[in-house]
């Protein structure tokens, strides 16, 4: 496969395999790329490049990654089995052999092409263009939903570099325009830009900072990988790309630019200085509220003298992001049993917008164990970031939630294998917790052999202000209950109700027809509206030897709180103007 350095190369491969459609009819950035893109991917069509763009000369490309097979044109199987190799090396390679040398050597030749090299200006094409200073609103940024707050960068390619020497990083942290010149940067919590804007507000100096859009398909996705800290993002880039990554001087200083984007923002950010960003419907599925983050001042801007402009759009999955998540988590599984022992398989689910929701399988070969290896996945890079964490030392692809779920609750026993740790971080993005960055996690085991058999009907009664009863999945039902508002305690009347005694699991939900229409709406009502210190509710609870058991039926209130962000819908206005020019620019095929 060739290795794709630039944006046009992946284009041209993408028109080759019919894959992209060109939309030369005017729109608008402000909503209306977003929902045309949205409808676009709801039905897995292709991606979509807008010649003509309201306000801008720049044209815009969306939904580039929104298909596994978009995936598989932009990297093919090289990068993956690049990894599995190296593993499988690292596993066979102690005592050393010949037979491991010769299996080393592919690698090493792979391996001598992993890396940056340095380009002169002239071979640099995002030296085509200068602006100073910048004119960042000529740049077509989306507003994907009415309740945004502006213009966002959604697919932004941080760069820093520690003020101490320690290393780089490459992040995707929103950014919110504010004007020509100036952005917000949504650093969030256990990020690596964060904890490098940290160590310079720490000294009081400005961070530098280039913001580069487009790319290599390569450093788009190195972006988003869930690296641990001290393993470089450009180097994940060049693994991707099959070659070394062609980097250039910037005449004015500063950083080195990547040779091939299509836009590099320079400028820095100052210390203690922060300003509101947001709101922004984020990739949960609800709207993120603004908060106070650091500012980045710009001083110049670079781009292609043809550069097209890549966005993508968030919301209810599943999203673009979906997709891209998938195929790192399958890119970087098999290096998780070298870093976290005994973890065998490990899954994040993006149909709750990952961090909600993980399993693992792992093992068990003394009592215990797994207890640790789901420690181990706690206190890992993002991982630690997990809300509900799933552990089992089954023979099963935990990737798979139905069977995964049934298999727990048909061993676990619930005096001893849910814990919940309280009064710990949580995600950001997450406001189920009582305030920002701040919540709860548990960690649920089942290990062993099969305990007992599930219900799979509903022949009992429920509470008042309960209706809708669905046994969605074995041992699980589903129902329907009056708002919190309305009952703030139901989920503890529910379990302690005599009628739903036989079910080991109850789901306490806004609407049971909402959340049962699919394993997706199922996953992610279930695993985005509740906090475990707070949602969880047994028949009984007992206190033993400092552990918390519980009694079923087990409660999951996942009713919408009051304090919560409101769930992504479109806007009348752009529904009904994306109505009545869709059929005109979308052809049959895709619609």
């Amino acid at each position: 496969m060739t290795s794709l350095t630039h944006l046009r190369q992946y284009l041209d491969i993408l028109r080759q395999e019919d894959e992209l459609l060109v939309i030369e009819t005017e729109v608008d950035p402000y909503l209306e790329i977003a929902e045309i893109h949205r409808r676009v991917i709801d039905s897995k069509g292709p991606a979509l490049l807008f010649t003509k763009v309201k306000g801008s000369s720049f044209p815009v490309v969306t939904n580039l990654f929104g298909t596994n097979r978009r995936l598989e044109l932009a990297f093919g199987t090289r990068p993956m089995d690049f990894v599995a190799d190296l593993v499988r090396l690292a596993e066979q390679a102690m005592p050393p052999s010949l037979s491991t040398l010769r299996q080393a050597a592919p690698l090493a030749l792979q391996a001598v092409k992993i890396g940056l090299k340095n380009v002169k200006p002239g071979a640099a094409p995002i030296l085509e263009t200068l602006q100073q200073p910048a004119r960042m609103t000529e740049l077509p940024m989306l507003t994907s939903w009415h309740s945004d707050g502006g213009a966002f960068v959604t697919l932004p390619l941080v760069y820093t570099e520690h003020p101490d020497g320690h290393g780089h990083n490459l992040g995707m942290y929103r950014i919110h325009r504010y004007d020509d010149t100036s952005t917000g940067v949504h650093w969030q919590i256990h990020k690596g830009g964060g904890y490098h804007y940290s160590a310079a507000e720490e000294k009081n100096q400005s961070l530098p900072m280039t913001l580069f859009i487009g790319g290599p398909p390569a450093l788009m996705l190195s972006a988003i990988a869930p690296l641990p800290e001290d393993i470089p993002e450009l180097m994940l880039a060049s693994l991707l790309q099959g070659k070394k990554l062609a980097m250039a001087k910037d005449p004015l200083g500063g950083h080195r630019l990547v040779a091939e984007t299509e836009f590099a923002i320079k400028g820095v950010v100052p210390p203690k200085l922060r300003y509101p960003e947001g709101p922004f419907g984020d990739h949960y599925g609800y709207n993120s509220l603004a908060h106070d983050y650091p500012v980045f001042q710009t001083t110049h801007l670079y781009h292609r003298k043809d550069a097209i402009y890549p966005a993508t759009v968030v919301g209810r999955p599943k999203q673009e992001d979906y997709f891209i998540g998938d195929f790192l988590q399958d890119l970087l599984s098999p290096l998780f049993p070298l870093v976290m022992k005994g973890v065998q398989q490990l899954k994040t689910f993006g149909e709750a917008g990952f961090h909600c929701l993980a399993a693992a399988k792992v093992a068990n070969r003394y009592p215990r164990e797994a207890f640790a290896a789901g420690l181990r996945i706690l206190g890992e890079g993002q991982l630690s970031l997990t809300k509900f964490l799933i552990i089992t030392d089954g023979s099963l692809d935990v990737a798979d939630f139905g069977k995964l779920w049934i298999h727990i609750l048909e061993r676990i026993q619930w005096d001893r294998d849910l814990f919940v740790f309280a009064n710990v971080s949580q995600d950001t993005l997450d406001y189920t917790g009582p305030s920002v960055n701040k919540g709860s996690k548990a960690m649920m085991m089942g290990l062993g052999e099969k305990q007992r058999d599930l219900p799979r009907e509903f022949s009992g009664s429920l509470p008042p202000d309960c209706s809708q009863p669905n046994p969605f999945l074995p041992g699980t039902l589903v129902v329907q209950g009056t708002s919190y508002k309305n009952n703030p305690e139901l989920g503890l009347q529910l379990a302690a109700w005599g009628g739903v005694a036989d079910w080991p699991v109850i789901l306490l939900v806004d609407s049971t027809a909402g959340a049962t229409e699919s394993m997706q709406e199922f996953i992610w009502t279930f695993f985005t509206r509740f906090e475990p210190a707070a949602d969880i509710h047994g028949k009984q609870q007992q206190v033993k030897r400092f552990h918390v058991g519980l009694t079923p039926p087990i409660v999951f209130d996942c009713r919408m709180k009051p304090w919560y962000t409101e769930v992504l819908e479109v806007d009348q206005a752009t529904r009904e103007l994306v109505d009545s020019k869709y059929n005109k620019i979308i052809p049959a095929k895709y619609r």
